[in-house]
Order: C-alpha cells, then sequence, then structure tokens
C-alpha cells in the first residue's frame, strides 16, 4: 500500500508559497522552488480530485440502493472506471518522489556485440521509446544519431522532454536483450541481441557542476545521419570528450555549432553530476553499471518473439505474452512494477 500524507504535502507547499512572497525572491534563480511548488500542487490537486469523486460515488450509490435509476447507474460504472484510473496515476506520482524525478531525461543507447543484429534492435527499442513518450504527451529530442552500416542504429542519444520525465524512464536503465528470427539471416536462425540503455536526469542551471575547461577536449565534424535528413555541410557537430572521466558527449542536432556545444555542455554536466552522486552514495555497482559487458546475463528485460512471445522484466518478474504491444510504446506497467518495488518509502 502507497501512503500519501497529503498533509504534509500542503504544509510544505505552504513554506514555498511564503519563500516566493520575500522580496527579492524574484531577483534570484529560483526555478527549483517554483518547480517544486508546481509538483506539489499538482499531487495535492489530484488527492482532492481522487477524494471528491470518492464521496460523489457514495452519494450516487446511496441513491441507488433506495430507487433504481438505469441512467444512474451507467453514470456510476463510468465514474469508477475514471477513478481506478486517477487513483492509479496518484500512486505513480506518490512513487516519483526522487530527488530528480521530475527533470528531463536524456538516454542513451548503444548496441552489443553482433553487427547489424544488435544495430537493428538499438533501432527497434528506439522506435519504442519514441512512442511511449507520445502516448504520454513528452517531446523527443534527438541530441545524437550514428546509423548502422547496413540497418539499425550505431549509437543515439536523445531528449525526453516534460515532467517526471526522468522519474518514469530511470527504471529503463540497463542491457535490453531480443530473442527472435534474425531478418538479416538468410537461413532463419533465432539470434539473441543485446542493447544498452543510458537513461540520467537532465541537470537545471541552478545546480553546480565545476568543470575544468582544461580538462575538456573538443572536436568538430561534419553532422551525418539516417537518409541525409542530418546531413550538414558545415563541421557543426560537437564532440566533447572530458578527459579526467573519458567520458564523451557528442551532439548534432542543432543548426549551428554553438548551440551544438552548449547542448553537448549539458550533458556532460549530467553525466559528471549522475557520477559525483554515485560516488556520494558508495555505490560502486551502480557506478560502474554502463561499463558492464551488453552480453548475457546483465540484462534487467527480455523480449522474445521466438519460439513463442514473451516481454519479462528480471528485477520485477513482471511478464506480459504481447510483445508487439510492448514495441508499440505499451511500457507503463513494467515502469509502475519497477517504480512500486524499488521507490518505496
Amino acid at each position: 500500500m502507497i501512503l500519501f500524507e497529503v498533509d504534509k504535502l500542503k504544509v510544505r507547499l505552504s513554506e514555498l508559497e511564503k519563500e516566493t512572497l520575500k522580496q527579492d525572491f524574484w531577483s534570484k534563480d529560483n526555478s527549483s522552488i517554483l518547480q517544486e511548488i508546481k509538483i506539489l500542487k499538482d499531487k495535492v490537486n489530484s488527492y482532492t480530485k481522487v477524494y471528491t469523486s470518492l464521496e460523489n460515488l457514495e452519494e450516487m450509490n446511496n441513491l441507488l440502493t433506495t430507487e433504481e435509476d438505469n441512467d444512474l447507474i451507467k453514470e456510476l460504472l463510468h465514474d469508477t472506471k475514471q477513478l481506478k484510473e486517477d487513483i492509479e496515476n496518484l500512486e505513480i506520482k506518490t512513487l516519483l518522489s526522487g530527488k530528480y524525478d521530475a527533470n528531463n531525461a536524456i538516454v542513451s543507447m548503444h548496441p552489443g556485440a553482433g553487427g547489424t543484429e544488435s544495430q537493428d534492435w538499438v533501432e527497434m527499442l528506439y522506435r519504442m521509446y519514441t512512442r511511449w513518450a507520445e502516448k504520454h504527451g513528452f517531446q523527443v529530442k534527438e541530441l545524437d544519431y550514428l546509423e548502422g552500416d547496413e540497418a539499425g542504429i550505431k549509437s543515439v542519444t536523445f531528449l525526453v522532454k516534460g515532467e517526471y520525465a526522468y522519474g518514469y524512464l530511470k527504471g529503463e536503465m540497463g542491457v535490453h536483450r531480443l530473442v527472435r528470427i534474425s531478418p538479416f539471416d538468410s537461413g532463419g536462425r533465432r539470434h539473441t541481441s543485446f542493447a544498452s540503455v543510458e537513461v540520467l536526469p537532465e541537470i537545471n542551471d541552478d545546480i553546480e557542476v565545476d568543470i575544468n575547461p582544461d580538462d575538456l577536449r573538443i572536436d568538430t565534424y561534419r553532422a551525418s545521419g539516417a537518409g541525409g535528413q542530418h546531413i550538414n555541410k558545415t563541421s557543426s557537430a560537437v564532440r566533447i570528450t572530458h578527459i579526467p572521466t573519458n567520458i564523451v558527449v557528442t551532439c548534432q542536432s542543432e543548426r549551428s555549432q554553438i548551440q551544438n556545444r552548449e547542448t553537448a555542455m549539458k550533458m556532460l554536466k549530467s553525466k559528471l553530476f549522475d557520477l559525483k552522486e554515485k560516488e556520494h552514495e558508495k555505490n560502486i555497482s551502480n557506478l560502474k553499471g554502463e561499463q558492464k559487458d551488453i552480453a548475457w546475463g546483465s540484462q534487467i528485460r527480455s523480449y522474445i518473439f521466438c519460439p513463442y512471445t514473451l516481454v519479462k522484466d528480471h528485477r520485477t518478474n513482471y511478464e506480459v505474452g504481447n510483445v508487439q504491444a510492448v514495441m508499440d510504446g505499451q511500457l507503463d506497467d513494467f515502469i509502475k512494477e519497477y517504480l512500486k518495488k524499488f521507490n518505496k518509502h
């Protein structure tokens, strides 16, 4: 059972709203406080909506005990179904209480060994997450894209923009395994492919991350991508290497080199901040997580197309048989099960 302490949320909201009344509040960058106010209001309003709907349903039910009304019965059934959805959404919002859950998400994906087969798997996952984001009204902005030699994607990084994007997607970080009859195998044999997914919160400007310019190597090159849609005649794409950590970020989505450099620096900031947070938590296994082999034994989820159809999350043991629905972006149940298991408080 998820505990929703609405009184505590209201107290916190009241404290923050008092902060906004201070004389110097609007002369400083207090975007994090304004964002927290917006999130708290959303949670309190969601709770109020559920509570009011429940009271209305009780009144309707009481009326039906005294007289039969077919129209009222239909309305009761409709409103009960809607209330169930509202309660589920409220439950998810309650679970999204991490420090950076409300932030945008930066997602990067890379294929494991296997060439074209694994690169095609990355493209399938990219489509899956794009479909999921569209269903939820999130914006997807491609930041970097390197197409495969024959098909698929060698690497892709994209921004998912919207409230709680990181909170929803953080559980997708890890290795994803595909089992299917390969369309690239003339013998029609079954293949197993792997792809890694990295998810980081986009760090807001009000969070300081010290980066020494002397620690950076900045290269420029011509942007290129699928079907020529990303091709640029000038060297506008930017690659930044943070020498002490060997972290590399690239961006080629913007029109100018200056814009690509700014976006790449944001990506680097998010990666370095994430690294610092995990070092602070002394969580070495998470710190090394992205360096694990993209191979058997390290996967978080398996997608099996043959000899049977099944998608199974190995952390929660949640599974569904409709693989195509999942590939079309129906990820909500996997996300919810992950949050219920790992975000309890």
